[in-house]
C-alpha cells in the first residue's frame, strides 16, 4: 500500500460529531465506480478501506476514508485521459 494511503487511512474521523459520515455499500459503489467485489478484493489486499460494523449484517464505510481513498488515486494513478 502507497505510504501517503497508509497515512490518509489512519487519520482519524472528524472530531465534530455532525461531520462524520457513515457511507453504505451503494454510495461508495457510485463514489469510487468499483463494483462491489472489486472494492471487497481491494479491501483483502489491503488496498481500500475497511468497512465498520453497524451491527448484524450491516456494514459502511467512513465518508473521510474513501474521500482519502479517492484522493490518494488521483494523485497517484495511471492518467487515462490522454488522447493517443
Amino acid at each position: 500500500m502507497p505510504k501517503n494511503l497508509q497515512h490518509s487511512l489512519n487519520q482519524k474521523p472528524p472530531t465534530d460529531t455532525g461531520k462524520i459520515r457513515i457511507l453504505r455499500l451503494p454510495e461508495v459503489i457510485s463514489r469510487v465506480g468499483l463494483k462491489r467485489s472489486s472494492i471487497y478484493r481491494r479491501i483483502w489486499g489491503g488496498d481500500f478501506p475497511k468497512p465498520v460494523s453497524l451491527g448484524g449484517r450491516a456494514v459502511g464505510w467512513f465518508e473521510h476514508e474513501v474521500d482519502a481513498w479517492l484522493i490518494e488515486r488521483v494523485q497517484t494513478g495511471p492518467r487515462t485521459d490522454m488522447i493517443i
